[in-house]
Formats: C-alpha cells, structure tokens, sequence
C-alpha cells in the first residue's frame, strides 16, 4: 500500500454516517483494516462523544484497531461538503481519518496532535481543497511536514 492509495478525492457520503461508513469501505479496500464494520462502528461510537469536526472545514475521525502495527492515516475530500456538526456551522470539506493500534494511546494522540497544527498552519486547508490529484494533495502535505 501506497500512501497515495490512503488519498480519497472523491469521498462519497451525503452525511456524517455515510462518509463515516465510505471511509471504513475504502480503508478495508486497502487492506488497513480487515472489517469495515467494525472499523465503521468504532467511528460512529467515537462520534457518538462529540463531533470529531474542527472548524475551517476540517474534521478529524478517528478510532482505535486491534489489529494495526502502526498509526494510519487517511486523507478524505467531500467537495459538496458533509453537516458534521462543526461548532462554526461550517460543513466539512476535508477528512484527516486517523486509526490507530489500541494500544498505543501515545502515538494516536501525538498524530491528532500534528494534524491540528498543520491545519492551523496559513492557508494549508484552503489550498489542499483546490487539489483534486492524490499526488499533489501528497506533495502539499510532504511541503507541510517540514
């Protein structure tokens, strides 16, 4: 697997349960995880606490896997838009979906961590929603790990 495989330009769902449930389907596609079911229920479970949207059209699913080796992220784009229940009332454009072994707590929040700041970060989130190629949504992103 290929980061780029972990790119999906063109996320279906027309609300926060269905671009839940395509995120689970294309992570079982790519063989991140085995069973898109239970990936999809831990999501919602997750939800179920609060919106994991952080304004500026961003949100952040995540969950935690039995049987990961390491921390996974994905990068999902929506360009209608997804109501995620966003405190600035802004829908969601923009999905950082990160999954994480369940046992290394440490390691998922360091990446929910590095995710916000390069969210925050001048106009990264604006001129990622122009790009519609996985490899130039990659580009952006490596330009932003400095």
């Amino acid at each position: 697997m290929t980061e780029l495989e972990l790119i999906f330009p063109d996320l279906s769902g027309t609300d926060r349960p269905g671009v839940l449930r395509a995120l689970a389907d294309r992570m079982a596609k790519t063989g991140v995880v085995a069973d898109s079911n239970s990936m999809y229920r831990r999501l919602v479970e997750r939800e179920e606490l609060g919106s994991t949207a952080i304004g500026r059209n961003v949100a952040i699913p995540h969950c935690k896997m039995d049987d990961l080796s390491r921390v996974v992220v994905a990068i999902g784009l929506s360009p209608e838009g997804v109501d995620f229940e966003s405190e600035d009332g802004e829908p969601v454009r923009l999905f950082f979906l990160v999954v994480s072994p369940a046992d290394t707590p440490a390691a998922h929040l360091r990446s929910l961590a590095a995710i916000s700041k390069w969210v925050k970060a001048d106009r990264h989130v604006e001129r990622l929603l122009e790009l519609e190629k996985p490899e130039d949504i990659w580009a952006l992103l490596q330009e932003g790990s400095d």
